[in-house]
């Protein structure tokens, strides 16, 4: 039988639960962490425990993030899938702008690898920018990562912050091996995306799994029926709803971020939580 708690991303198959980087950062996502050596510890504390996909970009800092990673693991363990996003930049107030531009989507791929130190990423995920059309300068965007495949320096295409038609033009172009979009127990509207995902074998990587902003987020962790399906397993809340996410698709992989090894090890016991059918349908009402 196959084994579920993996699913193929890219060139490598990984654990259906990864980590994402982005909170190792400073306060929105700017400068250098609040306790760098923790920062380090984080790193190596998710590798040990198994985890062998890491969710990244260069504009997470800017830069920050991915030396960070460099020093925490590198050389890097055989099988560990690194996968970054391009088509943003940070300004020096730390706001994010738009770099997505054909030659600067290469640009942003390389510097992605010269900080990681690594001459191939996984897969490189093209950000689309809220609003964009699946037009012709999409196609042009994609050619840019298909050039960087095609060239060696990615395994693997994947789109960020997308509708279903950018899903559906993407793959008239190339191969994509994975979507990361916004998705959690509380905002579900891109499940027809996930469903074209799951059809398709392609990973579908729900971003901001526990909910965003600060209000959604709680929304989510202090539902009673989120407490109550918790309290039966002598879980927490965190884990029920990372567990949910991984019920509903076999080809769900997570990314939850943290600052600190104790949230780590909460966040990856989820995987070991197996939610009935109608616990999933409880929380699926819950939240209707």
């Amino acid at each position: 039988m196959p084994d579920r708690s993996r699913y193929r991303l890219a060139d490598k198959e990984v654990w259906r639960v990864g980590y994402g980087a982005m909170q190792l950062a400073g306060d929105g996502v700017f400068g250098p962490p609040r306790d760098r050596d923790e920062a380090i510890a984080v790193l190596r504390a998710a590798v040990d425990a198994g985890v062998d996909h890491i969710d990244t970009a260069q504009y997470y800092g800017p830069g920050v993030v991915n030396e960070l990673i460099r020093e925490a693991l590198h050389p890097y363990p055989d099988g560990l899938a690194l996968v970054s996003k391009v088509a943003a930049r940070r300004d020096e107030s730390g706001a994010v702008l738009p770099y997505d531009d054909p030659d600067q989507l290469r640009a942003g791929i390389e510097d992605n690898l010269a900080t990681l130190g690594v001459e191939q990423l996984t897969a490189v995920n093209l950000r689309v920018m809220d609003n964009a059309a699946p037009d012709a300068r999409f196609v042009d965007q994609l050619g840019a990562l298909t050039t960087a495949q095609d060239e060696g320096l990615i395994a693997g295409i994947g789109i960020s912050n997308i509708t279903r038609d950018h899903l559906m033009r993407a793959l008239e172009v190339t191969e994509i091996v994975c979507v990361q979009n916004f998705f959690n127990l509380a905002a579900r509207d891109g499940m027809p995306i996930l469903e074209e995902c799951s059809a398709r074998e392609i990973a579908f990587v729900p971003f901001c799994p526990l909910g965003y902003p600060k209000t959604q987020r709680e929304e989510i962790l202090t539902n009673p029926v989120v407490n109550s399906v918790a309290a039966a397993h002598a879980a927490t809340a965190t884990q029920v709803a990372l567990a949910w996410l991984l019920a509903i698709a076999p080809n769900v992989l997570l990314i939850p971020g943290t600052r600190t090894r104790a949230h780590l090890a909460e966040n990856l016991a989820a995987e070991g939580l197996w939610l009935s059918d109608r616990d999933i349908a409880l929380l699926n009402e819950a939240f209707s």
